[in-house]
């Protein structure tokens, strides 16, 4: 008979065999890569471009789904609580991952119940205006919202996502009052702004360069340091007399807490050759958004900062739940 403890380390060593040889002939079936937005907004149409060249490199199908709700807070909660077995993955923004908790009572902590996988873009928001608006520039907003306190509407895709840290910035630098509308991703933002529900919107270049294009929607500003390569002859918010102002935007990748290092590891490979698929850096071109793939470890390091760095404008500008 053999002694009890011989029987306990066969049993340990026979799991992490098991685990040893799941992960060895990971993936064994669909990954699911989860957006906590509706469909049409600048998450879910980089999870969507992203998703078939990350298929074609595991050689499983990888599938979207939306769990639209509460600026992104639901899809990250239900991935952080997902199995970690590499197979459900979230695709988050800055607003789910640096803002909400700062805001709101989320019910994960983003520091410590997720795994980084890798960046997926970077970019700025755009602020557009209804063409019937007499407004050109950021200097007329501005002035427009100083004549109408209170009554000048932006929309974001939702709260604490980047369009809604955006429109509280200038609120903030440009000391006016406008009042947000939020919406449950850029999708439906979209759609409230060309039915006149809003006056503004701070929007994705993925969300509105169409509306653009079409005269829809007047670009009176960008939210980054410099000029988007999409829209080089709109200025800045930076430029247009509020020098320091930077609202950003950023989509990346995570698993559950536990996902072991090598899973992270061959996933951060995957995704890392995946956005830098020509297809892929093709399409995203069309859309104004660029890669910006790297290591996990880079990753938690700029979470963190970011953090940080909303978690003072959020108390300064006194943003709450809405």
């Amino acid at each position: 008979m053999l002694h009890l403890a011989a029987v306990a380390a066969l049993a340990v060593l026979g799991a992490a065999s098991a685990c040893a040889f799941a992960q060895g002939n990971f993936p064994a079936k669909p990954i699911t890569t989860v957006v906590g937005f509706e469909p049409g907004g600048g998450t879910d149409t980089t999870a969507r471009i992203v998703a078939p060249a990350l298929s074609d490199l595991l050689g499983q199908q990888v599938v979207v789904e939306n769990r639209a709700g509460a600026g992104g807070d639901i899809a990250v909660d239900y991935v952080a609580k997902s199995a970690a077995d590499g197979y459900t993955l979230v695709l988050a923004n800055v607003g789910a991952l640096a803002v909400n908790p700062h805001i709101l009572k989320t019910p994960y902590d983003p520091l410590k119940d997720l795994a980084p996988i890798s960046m997926a873009s970077v970019f700025p928001n755009v602020l557009v205006v209804q063409p019937s608006l007499p407004v050109k520039s950021v200097q007329d907003y501005v002035k427009l919202a100083r004549e109408k306190p209170g009554e000048i509407t932006y929309a974001s895709s939702g709260i604490g996502g980047a369009g809604h840290l955006a429109g509280e910035l200038l609120k903030l630098v440009a000391k006016i009052d406008i009042v947000h509308v939020p919406y449950k991703g850029g999708g439906p933002a979209m759609q409230g702004f060309l039915g006149a529900q809003v006056d503004s919107f701070f929007a994705t270049p993925v969300s509105s360069i169409a509306q653009i294009k079409a005269g829809k929607a007047r670009p009176i500003a960008t939210t980054g340091a410099k000029r988007a390569e999409l829209m080089p002859d709109v200025p800045t918010v930076a430029e247009s007399g509020y020098p320091g102002y930077e609202a950003l935007n950023w989509y990346a990748y995570l698993g559950p807490a536990r996902l072991p290092k090598d899973l992270v590891d061959r996933l951060n490979r995957e995704l890392v050759k995946a956005l830098l698929a020509p297809e892929v850096q093709a399409a995203f071109d069309k859309q104004g958004v660029e890669a910006q793939p790297g290591t996990p470890e880079d990753l938690a390091r700029y979470i963190a900062r970011e953090y940080q760095t909303w978690g003072k404008v959020v108390k300064e500008a006194g943003i709450k739940a809405q």
